[in-house]
């Protein structure tokens, strides 16, 4: 969405669906093209940023802050056409506030409890880990919020960046959890697709549950395998907030340079 490629990606999707031969080929290079892109940084993420974010993690919260606050502009912004007399849908800002702050109150690490074992997972925390999956790719249907972000919320970032780390070992437990959680992002991306046909509830929503995960990010220190406290102000990074909006920002002048 910040680099100017969101409709591209939707359309791409509705062409797969819904499109002639001519478009259904352009389609399918578009997300072949945007796929290598995401599996190579998904990876990278993986195997450099896992060990970061546990030792890290009020440096990488802040950072997240950051990526979250300065986007929340960008979206108004990008969209404002949407939020221009359509204010009744702002019940669906509140909704995406509310969702957030209660998944992230009652997910099942926070209080201090010990974090999702997705290595030797019950039935019950596969559907759990399949739903977060559908969730989590709304982040990339959806523009505006992280799907590390959403994560966070469920508390499940570490156990699945931990679980795919283990399976690029070829460490075959760690195999279930992946497919679960692959077969979770497909469904989530034919669901969510849809909701383009409610372009105005859906960035309402949107904003929302951006608002809410600034909750999520401050509680996320509790979903770690060895829970610490939530963020204060003592332990907020204002440089790494910084550094955050920065990368947005420099994000918006690559878009304009692309456009040009």
């Amino acid at each position: 969405f910040l680099l100017g490629q969101y409709d591209n990606f939707i359309n791409s999707l509705n062409y797969l669906v819904v499109g002639n031969k001519k478009k259904k080929i352009k389609a399918i290079r578009f997300l072949i093209q945007l796929m290598m892109g995401w599996i190579v940084g998904f990876i990278l993420a993986v195997l450099l940023l896992t060990s970061v974010f546990e030792e890290h993690i009020y440096q990488v919260s802040s950072l997240f802050l950051g990526f979250i606050l300065f986007s929340i502009p960008i979206v108004t912004r990008e969209e404002r056409n949407y939020f221009l007399g359509h204010g009744k849908n702002s019940i669906y800002m509140l909704l995406g506030i509310v969702v957030v702050v209660l998944i992230t109150y009652f997910n099942p690490t926070s209080g201090g409890e010990s974090s999702i074992d997705l290595l030797n997972m019950s039935f019950s925390t596969a559907i759990y880990l399949f739903v977060a999956a559908m969730v989590a790719i709304s982040a990339m249907v959806l523009p505006g919020i992280s799907g590390s972000t959403l994560l966070l919320i469920f508390g499940l970032y570490v156990p699945v960046m931990n679980t795919i780390k283990s399976a690029l070992s070829f460490q075959v437990e760690a195999f279930p959890s992946v497919i679960i959680f692959g077969l979770g992002i497909l469904v989530g991306i034919v669901t969510v697709v849809r909701l383009e046909k409610f372009r105005s509830q859906t960035v309402y929503a949107i904003v929302g549950l951006m608002i809410g995960s600034l909750y999520a990010i401050i509680m996320g220190p509790t979903t770690l395998d060895t829970p610490q406290q939530a963020m204060t102000i003592s332990t907020f990074s204002i440089l790494f907030f910084v550094i955050g909006g920065a990368l947005i920002g420099g994000l918006q002048i690559l878009k304009r340079l692309i456009q040009d």
